[in-house]
């Protein structure tokens, strides 16, 4: 009988962890990319080469089986989000759903297309079709983030945690109190409205666009001078070094809202689709 040696084990060891370093999109060599672009081709081969007038649309037999391949994949594709909560290995391991799913979805443009015979106007079968576009797109500025955002979000810390940032500007916010006791009221009121104000303020367009118009920290340093007197300058410092750690976490902010934010288009539009195909396919078979 064969026995397994420790450099199997270690080989064995070492091929997993290479495979875990893999992207999805690079899942045993593209494999589902080339599958997805054979359908994509013999679907449209299919298309212009069936001898069949008028050409072939929703209502023909290719339509129908464009159709029912395409609400195969549909539903297939939707159930990801189930999958995540499993861990296995193998042929069907996340990654390798993952990566079905992108490549399958982006396929589906071409098979959905196709199966509409190009024929659009204002009724359920579009708003499917529509709505299917929504979530592929969608689901590709997810692929784009996901792959892009996160080496940004860890080069806007400079290896520092969420933690070190509250901490720093806390340490800030420390000197910033006893820097003011010297200054006049008004002075000292722009400070106290500064320190007062929550560090997270803003709302979810604020934190997209990186725009806080009505930040008092910014509005506290318009009211002191680089030059002013030794008390004024401290604070000047203080509040410009406050300003810019600010910044950083609201770049922070603003890097996690891009990477979060095609989810609460692709999930609801997700739903949405499944509601429209199951109207269109009612219609088609009331009507058929």
């Amino acid at each position: 009988m064969a026995t397994v040696t420790d450099h199997d084990r270690l080989a064995r060891a070492e091929s997993r962890r290479n495979a875990d370093h893999v992207s999805f999109l690079k899942h045993k060599r593209y494999r589902w990319l080339w599958i997805a672009l054979a359908l994509a081709v013999v679907s449209t081969l299919g298309y212009l080469f069936i001898d069949q007038e008028p050409r072939p649309n929703g209502g023909s037999w290719y339509g129908y089986t464009l159709g029912t391949i395409g609400l195969g994949l549909i539903v297939w594709l939707s159930l990801l989000g189930l999958r995540k909560r499993k861990i296995s290995e193998g042929r069907w391991s996340l990654k390798a759903w993952t990566s079905a799913h992108v490549y399958l979805g982006i396929a589906l443009i071409v098979v959905g297309t196709l199966h509409t015979g190009f024929q659009i106007g204002w009724n359920v079968h579009t708003l499917a079709y529509v709505l299917m576009l929504l979530v592929i797109f969608s689901g590709i500025y997810g692929i784009y983030v996901y792959a892009k955002l996160p080496t940004t979000l860890s080069e806007g810390r400079n290896q520092k945690t969420r933690g070190d940032m509250l901490d720093e500007i806390a340490v800030t916010d420390r000197q910033l109190d006893s820097a003011a006791q010297p200054l006049e009221r008004e002075q000292a009121d722009l400070v106290i409205a500064a320190l007062r104000q929550d560090i997270f303020h803003g709302g979810v367009f604020n934190r997209l666009f990186n725009s806080y118009p009505g930040c008092k920290t910014k509005r506290a340093l318009g009211g002191f001078s680089e030059h002013g007197e030794q008390a004024e300058e401290r604070v000047y410092r203080l509040l410009f070094q406050r300003s810019e750690q600010l910044d950083q976490i609201r770049r922070n902010l603003r890097t996690k809202a891009l990477l979060e934010v095609w989810l609460f288009i692709h999930i609801p539009a997700t739903i949405a689709l499944l509601a429209a195909l199951l109207a269109h396919v009612i219609s088609v078979f009331y009507y058929w």
